[in-house]
């Protein structure tokens, strides 16, 4: 599996670099600059970007807004407060925070192969799932845009989508709504709850409050939950 690394701190390009060779991602190039990597993007493509968020000019989020089709991306950054933006993009592997260090880079590329196990690795760039999905309520298919779902709540042989403005009772389950969603933005932390990550406003003890909904955390949930938002 290839990749590019791109930071315009040449220190941390270099932790990089030397991390890549504990595993078998291959660094074709390195770029101090987003711009530069775009040109090159235009005519290479690669499966795995090594993204800084904080560059002068350009940053990884005006980077990723600017390419319409992206390879997977594992962010870092020496700021954790990015953690929810970040994984509003489908393509966000990971986050990785500053400096970044053997073992966790190390679950981070164990994360990255579980997404592409999947996947066939010779295709390099995934095209981006649809940002919306259409349920049947009362007879009638309405389309729901995926970024506005806060929760899903499963009641029975129903399930419940909660949006900031509305809420839809659907005739079906928490496994078919999710396969149908996007891993990075949503994650089930409950046996009748899937939440939507960026959503979350604040966690306390085992509980998150999305807008002023409350959603349990279970105990075999939240571990993976706390690793998501790359806590420190």
């Amino acid at each position: 599996m290839n990749c590019i690394i791109i930071d315009d701190d040449v220190s941390a390009r270099l932790i990089i670099k030397q991390l890549c060779k504990q595993t078998k991602l291959e660094v074709k190039e390195e770029f101090s600059s987003a711009i530069d990597a775009i040109k090159y993007l235009n005519s290479n493509s690669v499966e795995v970007i090594f993204l800084d968020i904080h560059m002068p000019s350009f940053s990884g989020f005006d980077f990723m807004k600017t390419l319409k089709i992206l390879p997977k991306i594992i962010l870092t950054t020496s700021d954790k407060t990015f953690a929810l933006e970040a994984f509003e993009y489908d393509a966000v592997v990971d986050y990785l925070l500053k400096p970044v260090k053997l073992e966790r880079f190390l679950k981070s590329i164990d994360k990255l192969l579980k997404v592409d196990s999947n996947v066939n690795i010779t295709k390099t760039i995934e095209v981006e799932k649809k940002d919306f999905i259409f349920v049947h309520v009362d007879k009638r298919l309405v389309k729901i845009n995926i970024p506005e779902i806060l929760l899903i709540e499963a009641k029975g042989d129903y399930i419940k989508i909660k949006t900031h403005k509305k809420n839809y009772i659907v005739h079906s389950t928490l496994k078919k709504i999710d396969d149908k969603l996007p891993s990075n933005m949503f994650m089930r932390i409950h046996r009748s709850f899937i939440i939507n990550t960026s959503k979350i406003i604040d966690i306390e003890d085992n509980s998150v409050l999305i807008e002023k909904h409350v959603i349990p955390i279970s105990r075999s949930h939240k571990s993976e939950l706390m690793e998501r938002l790359n806590l420190l």
